[in-house]
């Protein structure tokens, strides 16, 4: 039920879950779960947090701290449906520009209707992209954020790498994740819940309980917290630290391109 959590990233290109996939083909089937989950995303993300990724998203943005004066530029990667662009635009008092990029057309299609509901539509642009080839100038943002995306991106040192390189000096990298559980018997409750009950209820509500196992078994083979922290020191980021959520449930990741 477990798998061997990657150290330094090196295995993530062909780790599609618990299995082992050629190299080049795990985008395409991360490609096809997001498709099938875009428009219930928010009620997977319920399900597969109990609801606390709410709260944790929030903790990001507070984090965060985007000031309220025009011109602070935000890049949201595999954002698509908008959770964090559209608190980081509010936090702002809406004086914030958000660009939400995806590889997945069919979460952005959710995103941007989304923001036109909500009136933000002026604050934010959407574009479909991959998070290891940004198609933006070097400096061009202030903060780079990314929540439950980057162990879905199969080279994720060449995401940081990008990360690094479109951030301006002085600028901050926020990267929201599963991670390791580090409380006795919280550990345990948590691998039942996932393995057991999350594919179940994927079933209920998608009509399809594999994206959930794969999106469950994701998580197990995402490198620890220390280990993820030190490909950001690698990829260039100065101040790296996490904050665990949740016993390890989640961690915020922080670095600041120095």
């Amino acid at each position: 039920m477990t798998a061997q959590r990657n150290s330094a990233g090196d295995g993530m290109e062909t780790a599609y879950g618990f299995r082992t996939v050629e190299r080049g083909e795990k985008q395409p089937l991360v490609n096809e779960v997001f498709h099938k989950v875009a428009k219930r995303y928010d009620v997977m993300n319920d399900v597969m947090s109990a609801g606390l990724h709410r709260l944790w998203k929030d903790a990001m943005v507070a984090s965060l701290g985007p000031p309220r004066r025009a011109g602070y530029r935000t890049l949201d990667v595999a954002g698509g449906t908008g959770d964090i662009a559209f608190r980081i635009v509010e936090a702002s008092g809406r004086n914030a520009h958000v660009t939400v990029l995806d590889i997945n057309g069919s979460m952005l299609s959710v995103g941007a209707e989304r923001a036109e509901k909500k009136g933000l539509s002026d604050h934010l642009d959407f574009v479909e992209a991959n998070a290891e080839a940004l198609p933006f100038e070097a400096g061009s943002f202030d903060a780079y954020t990314i929540a439950f995306g980057i162990r879905n991106v199969p080279r994720i040192d060449v995401a940081l790498a990008e990360a690094y390189r479109v951030l301006r000096r002085g600028g901050r990298l926020l990267v929201l994740e599963f991670s390791e559980v580090d409380m006795p018997l919280l550990d345990k409750v948590y691998d039942a819940w996932s393995f057991n009950a999350i594919p179940r209820f994927g079933r209920m509500i998608t009509g399809d309980g594999e994206p959930y196992r794969y999106l469950v078994e994701s998580i197990r083979t995402f490198p620890r917290q220390e280990d993820f922290a030190a490909m950001i020191r690698a990829a260039g980021f100065s101040r790296v630290g996490y904050t665990n959520y949740t016993g390890g449930i989640a961690a915020l990741h922080s670095g600041w391109k120095l």
